[in-house]
């Protein structure tokens, strides 16, 4: 049955939002986005988008990836392949057709989050959760001594059959991962960060991020090369409560510009520009913070250009309603940042915030999750999953003031309780967005606005979203 294509006309008087915002202590800065509105929420799973968006495919889990808690997670893409992961271990797609995408092969090997990239005949997965051993038939363990946690190595050359290679264990496991690439090998640098006191590995001070060197004729040798401590002084101290600023205990998510020589790092409650001329010994160069509205550094996306970085701040670590009047539109957004300056005198300069502008039912979460550029000459336009808040495009050309421009997404997944879903990623890929939802599957949306057209004549062999290409468009 395909997908229905509509759009609703939800409003809300700006005076109520306003008042809302104000009983809360919240003020809306000139140069925030208009506050989310109230009105009607979707019925459960109804499928809303603005005119020039729409879903052309949809592929639901499949067996055994099927369950409520095999989280679909991120992608990333070769040829006419998606890699997808998911809790459960990862799904590779053709999308040669992506009106008729077509599952290739499931690799069953639990473990979260298994986020994902790709190298050449190489796949890399990523396990932030203590595994009683290395192997895809490990499993779940509380023993506080013998766990393993780390980056599992794939041969994806079949990709219908693909093979464990190794594993490189690394400290405090690996949350995600970001691919730099070199002559004759891989460098992932490996972002993991302490949760809870109470897990021993990762007990504070944990300020550091762990780099896999993965030498491509020898991928079997993988080792951790280097462990540079990114914040001496011990970071943002956070809030110390459980809804506010969280401590930096070492990042979420790095992504890399490599043609720039450049990285940024959202890292708990610091967001960071590094150098990576030596990819080895990553530099800070500078580091922001903003105590009064992001709660979690989560992710970074830097403009073509690379003057510009939008950080996202995931409020409620993505799994709380959080796109709502009451929040507002600074906490749980993004945050848009001009690169000023030169080398080592570079400096972030905060310009504004963007959300979607669009109320959530208490029943979904919803924040800003993990989105890529759309490959617009003379524009900054990006892709962004907001989870159970849906895909949204949005114009950041003027830092100040960011447009969204197109949406797409469902109702809630039940209007009597939060069930955890919506789009983990959404990510533009040689002419169509593909987003990767927790509970639902992979879906293939298109846009078609004057705003992005000629953006479909870009086109990559391989694309890991968080090692940003540049193009000319």
């Amino acid at each position: 049955m395909s997908p229905r294509w509509t759009r609703t006309g939800r409003t809300v008087g700006a005076v109520i939002a306003m008042l809302t915002l104000a009983g809360l202590g919240l003020a809306t800065p000139a140069t925030a986005a208009p506050p989310p509105d109230a009105g009607e929420i979707p019925g459960v799973d109804e499928i809303v988008s603005s005119k020039n968006m729409r879903q052309i495919a949809n592929i639901p889990k499949q067996p055994p990836f099927e369950g409520v808690n095999s989280f679909g997670t991120d992608i990333a893409f070769q040829g006419d392949l998606a890699y997808v992961g998911n809790y459960d271990g990862f799904v590779v797609y053709d999308i040669a057709n992506p009106r008729q995408p077509e599952i290739v092969s499931q690799v069953l090997c639990p473990g979260s989050q298994n986020d994902v990239s790709i190298a050449g005949d190489l796949l890399f997965l990523s396990t932030d959760s203590r595994r009683s051993d290395n192997t895809c038939t490990s499993t779940a363990t509380e023993d506080p001594v013998n766990y393993w946690e780390g980056i599992k190595v794939f041969d994806v050359s079949d990709p219908a059959s693909p093979q464990y290679v190794t594993a490189v264990e690394t400290d405090c496991g690996s949350h995600t991962h970001t691919l730099v690439p070199a002559k004759d090998r891989v460098y992932l640098y490996v972002s993991s960060y302490s949760p809870s006191p109470q897990l021993a590995d990762c007990q504070p001070p944990h300020d550091k991020i762990s780099i896999v060197e993965v030498p491509l004729s020898d991928p079997a040798s993988a080792h951790v090369a280097a462990e540079p401590v990114l914040f001496p002084d011990g970071g943002n101290p956070g809030s110390g409560t459980e809804t506010g600023i969280r401590a930096t205990t070492g990042c979420h998510d790095i992504t890399v510009y490599p043609s720039k020589g450049l990285a940024a790092g959202a890292c708990m409650g610091d967001g960071v520009l590094m150098d990576i001329s030596d990819p080895l010994a990553p530099r800070v160069i500078e580091r922001v913070q903003d105590d009064e509205n992001f709660a979690f550094w989560h992710s970074a996306t830097f403009n073509n250009d690379g003057t510009k970085v939008v950080f996202t701040d995931e409020l409620g670590g993505g799994g709380a309603p959080t796109c709502n009047p009451a929040i507002g539109p600074t906490r749980g957004a993004d945050g848009i940042y001009d690169i000023v300056g030169k080398g080592d005198d570079r400096s972030l300069e905060f310009r504004s915030y963007f959300k979607i502008p669009r109320a959530q039912a208490d029943t979904e979460n919803c924040v800003a999750h993990n989105g890529s550029l759309i490959p617009v000459k003379g524009r900054d336009i990006m892709v962004q999953a907001w989870y159970q808040g849906g895909v949204s495009v949005w114009d950041f050309t003027d830092s100040a003031n960011p447009v969204e421009i197109g949406y797409w997404e469902r109702g809630p997944l039940s209007a009597e309780e939060l069930v955890l879903g919506g789009s983990w990623s959404a990510y533009w890929y040689n002419g169509h967005i593909y987003s990767s939802d927790i509970q639902k599957g992979l879906d293939v949306l298109e846009i078609r606005d004057p705003l992005v057209a000629g953006a479909d004549r870009v086109k990559f062999d391989e694309l890991n979203v968080q090692t940003q290409p540049s193009y000319r468009g």
